[in-house]
């Protein structure tokens, strides 16, 4: 029996909206095996195996930039305009190699989080696109200056054609998106239990005085590592391949594993605001500490809703890169609403699609 394509755009941009697009797609297959979802991103394959338990086919195609940044807080905003208006000029010969793709392959529907032009090309293959996200890249270049007002307005116009939008927890309004359904939290769920865990790594401090450092795909340049070791009797926990080697620090090297797992092991979760972080810390009930980012319209929106549904502390950089974490030795503040975020965005958007196929 053939199998039923879906053609999942993933923007290409760190690795957050790869986790929570993996996450959907790992539930839907979960859900329908004879699903066989294309992922259109640039991301590492190993990202995407560590989220989907099934068969799935990588497509490696940049319909999108984001934001060009050398770490997870430093922005290149020239870079960034240059790389959308050369997407842009390219657009009719990036459509037209997609639309062969989909119509050769049969594909049914296409789920983009979130790049613009993935419902230009479902327009032009004249199948469905739904996208699913928490903002538009629209409401990031808008406060960027004049020079970026024919890429907002050139975002908005794709945007607006799109067939249906899952609206993710933590949003802006997405006011250039139509048919808007909200969902709820989206991202992995742990897979080890905590013995096997404390174990394997050695972790042998107790979970009050464990700390997981994590900061996105792209990382952060020079993390002040120094400071662990005014906490002699903590451990942390880091994915960084390139930190240095300290009796508190343990370095996941093993890309089978993922933040997610370690999460319910820890006391806190220090991370930059980041959707795919702060979802996965709600979804595990583990306190976020995270630092403040300027110039970036959704780092605002994210830590507000932190602030509204989950134990919490912001940094700001300067006390990040300059002082010596007296904070970490503070309790997280509690969040401000009584009720939490409901959790259920992969079910949710999976069973969507699951249904689309049965139609």
């Amino acid at each position: 029996m053939p199998r039923s394509l879906i053609y999942v755009a993933i923007t290409s941009h760190g690795f957050g909206h790869a986790v929570r697009a993996a996450s959907v797609i790992n539930a839907t297959i979960q859900l329908n095996p004879a699903i066989l979802p294309v992922l259109v991103t640039t991301v590492p394959h190993w990202l995407l195996e560590s989220y989907i338990d099934g068969e799935f086919i990588q497509r490696s195609r940049s319909l999108d930039v984001g934001v060009v940044q050398a770490d997870s807080l430093k922005m290149d905003k020239a870079a960034t305009l240059e790389k959308m208006q050369q997407i842009r000029s390219q657009q009719n010969k990036i459509i037209a190699g997609e639309v062969n793709f989909i119509r050769t392959n049969k594909v049914k529907l296409i789920l983009a989080d979130i790049p613009p032009l993935a419902s230009a090309i479902a327009r032009s293959a004249n199948i469905p696109c739904w996208m699913m996200s928490n903002f538009g890249w629209d409401y990031i270049y808008q406060d960027w200056g004049d020079e970026f007002k024919a890429i907002v307005d050139w975002v908005r116009k794709d945007y607006q054609q799109c067939s249906r939008t899952l609206r993710l927890p933590l949003s802006e309004p997405m006011n250039a998106f139509p048919n808007l359904t909200n969902v709820g939290l989206t991202g992995g769920t742990p897979r080890y239990q905590a013995m096997e865990l404390r174990k394997t790594f050695n972790l042998t401090r107790p979970k009050e005085k464990t700390i997981l450092l994590t900061f996105g795909g792209l990382g952060l340049q020079a993390i002040p590592y120094e400071n662990l070791k005014l906490f002699p009797d903590w451990q942390f926990i880091t994915f960084d391949r390139l930190a240095p080697n300290l009796p508190n620090l343990i370095k996941i090297e093993n890309r089978h594993y993922r933040p997610v797992d370690f999460m319910p092991l820890c006391d806190r979760v220090f991370s930059k605001p980041g959707y795919s972080t702060f979802a996965e810390a709600l979804r595990t009930k583990t306190p976020i500490v995270s630092l403040t980012r300027d110039d970036f319209a959704e780092a605002a929106v994210l830590l507000a809703g932190i602030q509204n549904y989950g134990y919490h502390q912001i940094v700001k950089q300067r006390d990040f890169f300059n002082s010596k974490w007296d904070f970490l030795r503070q309790d997280p503040l509690p969040p401000i609403q009584a009720n939490p975020l409901p959790n259920d965005g992969n079910e949710v958007i999976a069973k969507s699609i699951v249904e689309f196929f049965q139609k």
